[in-house]
């Protein structure tokens, strides 16, 4: 049976929650999202349910990973339906507090990245991922939990924040959960919905190219080929290419050959005014 969570809007409030349930020896496991909760975000929090007695999301959408000319003051917020969702798989409680709370008068710190930072995603939006790993660390210290679910879907993201939490000594596990994807094999993400009916027609080659450039790379193809086709598939089937890219599944340092790690294919791609990403293991 369904039960509302509790919603917490201030840090104290929140932390008063968590510490009775520390007090009673129970583990928690926390699901940032920013909300527009769909069914990737809730294949997360089943994960989290999985690893852990209680379990907090978190619903912010943080203005500091967001460049001027993107769509911050567009991006889809559906609170109530939110709350409905995640009282569904009974989530104790949801953190939604408002910028004032995340970003108070006087506000001053920033984390800048590097490492798994670097390039791909950074070359776009040199703003972003620093804005991601600010609010990430304020997240996890505000709730403190025992693991934190991350979806491989952000792929630079996930490796990005559990450097950030190792770095900095966050008594934190990142966890990382597969990629939920559409029937005809899109990604989910919360900026689906900007796509045309033309476009979301379109959009699942970006699927369909990363694994045809995987098999490419199985069977024996020079990467630097393999990406070459990828990327010309890309363009004539409509897409503005913004980078794809193989690169060591760990570190996200650039490979040159098969044998040279475990290799992620990275993909960012335009369809008209929607920006997409995606990724796979090779």
């Amino acid at each position: 049976m369904a039960r509302k969570p509790a919603i917490a809007q201030t840090v104290k409030s929140l932390r008063a929650r968590v510490a009775k349930w520390r007090a009673a020896g129970e583990r928690i496991a926390m699901v940032p999202t920013m909300g527009a909760l769909h069914s990737g975000h809730l294949s997360l929090v089943e994960e989290a349910h999985r690893k852990a007695k209680r379990t907090v999301v978190s619903i912010f959408v943080n203005p500091t990973q967001f460049a001027p000319s993107e769509d911050f003051a567009r991006y889809p917020r559906t609170f109530r339906e939110d709350v409905k969702k995640l009282a569904e798989l009974n989530v104790d409680c949801v953190f939604a507090p408002d910028v004032s709370e995340m970003y108070p008068a006087g506000f001053s710190t920033r984390i800048e990245m590097n490492g798994p930072a670097e390039e791909l995603e950074s070359v776009a939006r040199p703003h972003f991922f620093g804005g991601v790993a600010t609010i990430v660390c304020k997240l996890l210290l505000q709730c403190g939990p025992d693991i934190a679910v991350f979806g491989e879907k952000d792929y630079q993201q996930l490796l990005v924040v559990r450097t950030m939490a190792r770095d900095l000594d966050v008594p934190c596990t990142i966890h990382g959960a597969p990629t939920v994807r559409e029937a005809d094999g899109l990604a989910m993400s919360s900026r689906n919905t900007y796509l045309s009916a033309e476009h979301r027609a379109t959009a699942p080659v970006l699927y369909r190219t990363l694994i045809d450039t995987a098999i490419h790379i199985r069977e024996g193809s020079s990467i630097a080929w393999a990406l070459r086709e990828a990327r010309s598939n890309l363009s004539i089937s409509g897409f503005k290419v913004d980078y794809i890219e193989a690169r060591h599944a760990e570190t996200l340092a650039p490979l040159n050959r098969l044998g040279d790690g475990p290799i992620r294919l990275l993909v960012a791609a335009w369809l008209g005014r929607t920006r997409l990403i995606d990724n796979i293991p090779v």
